[in-house]
């Protein structure tokens, strides 16, 4: 069929959804809910069989809804209604949560039923529990609407008659997310936080002054007066509950051209007074913490987990983890497993940090030779087998980040960007030109490097890009990866494979260095960064704001292309 996405913007679920329904052979182009002239506009273009709304922030327009069959994408249980349905559920501590696919009607959310789905809610961020459980929920219940329409005999079920036990439920406000540090026991102040994770944080107040806390973490052992900041941990801190502490990964000041960062980083000077309460060494610590890069060994494996939020690595983090890295190859073991964290493995460069520096072309010319450090240490390990397991989505200079190792295993359901382009048309690092070509071919990389859309693992692993696709359940994954991992450890073969791989490394230098691919790559990296293009820093500007887009891009909105036929 032919398919229109309308949505509020280009987000997680939305290219899951993308992905999914165009690898089914389903004709999908994308429009920006920006007004309703031109979502009307491209529906006139498009002249689609079905229009799907993936992640809507208002009402479609009763002109598009009375002529076309919409289907809503609601994050909230049969019944629910209100837009602010994950966020309660969290706040309430609800056991179990879904969504819901309906028709778009005159009344929000009230529209009859296509298709549901239910999930356990685990205790999580917000963030999270949309990237996984919500995005894996929505992927069920849109492709089971998706043929029942195409059944067209078919119809869906009236909320009045589809049961239920959801309920309306107003916008959640500030002041029902607002946080009594002296009263609130650590499970409440963790569920308030994580219900405002990724948007809007919960309002408060630091050193004096107002700010949005993001990125909650528990902590056990540490305790003080409630309310009071307690520690600090490289970029987070320690707040006291009533009861015991949590981690403050992420703060964003209250002054309005103000971005979200770690926190250390949001109030320099007043965390520096801060006692420091550091972990010893990489080792899981054993204990709830805030910890975001941490080894474990079983056997012959290390596995090396870095929980960055949003997958983002500034030049700070890639420093450490290439320490953490070093380290894990001292180690006695055979092979090093690169987990990454929950939701991300990693999106490359850290452009919240790039946008706050001094000289944002510095710490962009700092952060993309700190990841090609990271990238090149990987690619010279001659003792370990190296494996990234990939159980979070990956972005740009992430997905080849990911390719430096020997093998990539992705877990089937996440969602790739191998590509740089929709970031100010960046060039691109991590020794792509290296590392692509021979696993898909020129024409191949060119294809990636170039259409700008998300991979699903199963179209990376068919191109040649990754090696293999994965449980999609997140810990039959993990469960899988170890196994794969200790089988690799132990084969019989494996002194032979790390020879077979000096050897490989050995002739790829004569034939042309490492230091030669990532000169020729950085040379057209730094045009980016200091040349008369300022694409790179407008583009980077946008996203850390999260500016309103005004317009969609033709490579989604592909009925707006000068040669587009109906």
């Amino acid at each position: 069929m032919r398919i229109l996405f309308l949505t509020h913007g280009y987000n997680s679920l939305t290219q899951r959804l993308h992905g999914e329904l165009a690898a089914r052979g389903h004709d999908v182009a994308v429009e920006f809910d920006i007004a309703d002239s031109v979502a009307e506009e491209a529906v006139a273009l498009f002249r689609p069989d079905l229009i799907v709304a993936p992640y809507l922030r208002r009402a479609i327009p009763e002109a598009i809804w009375r002529q076309h069959v919409c289907l809503v994408v609601h994050p909230g249980i049969v019944g629910d209604r209100g837009p602010s349905a994950l966020d309660w559920a969290i706040m309430d501590g609800e056991r179990e949560w879904g969504v819901t696919v309906l028709q778009a009607e005159a009344e929000m959310d009230a529209g009859p039923i296509w298709a549901s789905a239910v999930f356990p809610l685990r205790r999580a961020k917000k963030s999270s529990i949309y990237r996984n459980e919500v995005t894996e929920a929505a992927c069920r219940a849109v492709l089971e609407a998706v043929d029942k329409f195409a059944a067209a005999d078919a119809a869906p079920t009236p909320l009045a008659a589809a049961g239920g036990r959801g309920r309306l439920r107003p916008l959640i406000r500030q002041a029902d997310r607002r946080i009594d540090w002296q009263r609130d026991d650590t499970a409440t102040v963790l569920r308030k936080l994580d219900a405002a994770d990724g948007f809007p944080g919960v309002a408060d107040e630091l050193f004096g002054e107002p700010c949005h806390l993001f990125d909650a973490w528990p902590e056990a052992r540490l305790k003080g007066v409630p309310g009071t900041l307690i520690a600090r941990r490289e970029t987070a801190l320690a707040r006291a509950t009533a009861d015991g502490a949590v981690w403050l990964g992420h703060i964003k000041r209250g002054r309005p051209d103000d971005i979200k960062l770690p926190a250390t980083l949001a109030f320099p000077a007043q965390a520096a007074a801060i006692a420091a309460a550091p972990l010893a060494g990489w080792q899981a610590a054993g204990y709830d913490t805030w910890q975001d890069i941490r080894y474990e060994e079983a056997g012959g494996v290390g596995f090396l987990h870095f929980e960055f939020y949003n997958g983002a690595m500034g030049t700070y983090h890639c420093e450490r983890l290439r320490a953490a890295f070093a380290w894990a190859a001292s180690r006695p073991t055979r092979v090093i497993v690169l987990m990454g964290g929950t939701d991300f493995w990693s999106n490359g460069i850290h452009l919240n940090l790039i946008e706050h520096a001094a000289s944002p072309a510095d710490e962009s010319w700092a952060n993309i030779n700190a990841i090609d450090d990271l990238a090149e240490a990987i690619l010279r390990c001659d003792s370990h087998l190296t494996v990234a397991a990939m159980q979070g989505n990956a972005g740009a200079g992430g997905c080849f980040l990911a390719r430096a190792a020997d093998a990539v295993w992705a877990r089937d359901g996440v969602t790739l960007n191998p590509h740089y382009k929709n970031m100010g048309n960046l060039y691109g690092s991590e020794f792509w030109t290296y590392l692509l070509p021979p696993r898909v071919g020129s024409a191949g990389a060119q294809r990636i490097m170039q259409r700008r859309l998300p991979m699903t693992a199963p179209e990376a692993v068919a191109s040649g890009f990754y090696d293999a696709c994965l449980a999609a359940d997140p810990a039959a994954f993990r469960v899988d990866v170890a196994r794969r991992a200790a089988e690799l450890a132990a084969a019989p073969d494996f002194a032979a494979r790390i020879v077979a791989k000096a050897d490989k490394r050995r002739s790829d230098e004569a034939a042309k260095p490492l230091a030669v691919y990532r000169a020729e790559e950085l040379a057209q990296m730094k045009r980016n960064f200091y040349g008369f293009d300022p694409s790179y820093h407008v583009a980077r500007w946008h996203f850390v704001r999260k500016s309103l887009p005004s317009w969609t891009p033709r490579h989604l909105a592909k009925h707006r292309e000068l040669d587009w036929a109906a």
